[in-house]
């Protein structure tokens, strides 16, 4: 299998096992779907901590509004009772005005938030790290247990209109907002590698050849963003590995200086005619005025 390690920019993003032979095409599909499904479990985990505190979302006529403009214009959330969190709610108003208030009891929160931590930890960048690749299986994975945890705890479901539900049935409206920034569409997506862009039509052995064991980086950029910078010829950790023998020789040699400073050879104590001056009566003897 080669490996690829995919980047975004100078960010490591995941590592991912594929096959030599494979078409540059189905590669940028297969890499851009589990970018998107990860960035799409970052914005559920996002919500999940506010959900846990502050219950569903307001319908969107009621967001933003006092308790006293609510009143007025004689609003009302038609979802408030069929969407109770399981065991009961306990208020905690969303000081923003975009929830109502009706939070999970500590016992669901605890759920939410472990199933969050979970997820997170599936998809995150430190599986760059752990040397962990990840599939479209994985990310599958992650987006199915937070859909459990709020079927746990809200076994009558979520509005329509909130958010982790938008996110979980693909509803989500993104735009406008900075997370639509982030997402790559397949026909938009472009591979590159030693500087130069896989070209559609191609196949991975054409740039890399036919050595399944080939480990390389890529990076994934958006049509019209340009070429990528390049990879630095050293790692950041093993320029760190580099800076820290560096002072630690500095210091080293330092202490080598001060080893073979012979400044003391001005002191008193090391002269070797001073017991002489003394017997003759020469010690202590100044020149000049008083």
């Amino acid at each position: 299998m080669v490996q690829l390690h995919v980047k975004r920019g100078e960010e490591s993003q995941f590592l991912f096992n594929t096959t030599a032979d494979i078409p540059i095409e189905t590669l940028i599909q297969q890499i851009t779907d589990i970018y998107n499904s990860r960035l799409k479990v970052d914005r559920i985990c996002s919500e999940i901590p506010e959900l846990a505190d502050h219950g569903i979302t307001l319908p969107p006529n009621m967001q933003g509004l006092t308790d006293d403009q609510i009143i007025d214009l004689k609003l009302k959330d038609e979802w408030e009772e069929r969407c109770t969190p399981s065991g009961g709610a306990e208020f905690n108003k969303d000081e923003i005005g975009r929830r109502n208030g009706h939070a999970p009891n500590e016992r669901m929160k605890t759920v939410l938030r472990k199933t969050l931590e979970e997820a997170k930890a599936l998809i995150s960048k430190k599986q760059v790290q752990a040397n962990v690749c990840v599939t479209m299986d994985l990310v599958k994975e992650a987006l199915d247990q937070l859909r459990g945890a709020v079927m746990i705890v809200y076994p009558m479901g979520l509005p329509p209109h909130d958010p982790i539900r938008m996110e979980l049935e693909n509803k989500e409206d993104l735009s406008g907002t900075q997370a639509s920034l982030q997402v790559l569409s397949e026909e938009e997506a472009q591979l590159w590698w030693a500087s130069k862009e896989m070209q559609r039509g191609k196949k991975l052995q054409d740039y890399t050849g036919k050595n399944e064991k080939t480990k390389i980086v890529v990076k994934l950029q958006k049509r019209g963003e340009g070429a990528p910078s390049r990879e630095p010829l050293v790692s950041q950790e093993d320029q760190k590995q580099m800076m820290l023998n560096y002072h630690r020789r500095q210091e080293e040699l330092k202490k080598l200086d001060e080893a073979e400073d012979d400044s003391y050879l001005q002191s008193e104590w090391s002269d070797r005619q001073a017991l002489k001056r003394q017997f003759q009566g020469l010690s202590n003897i100044r020149w000049g005025p008083k």
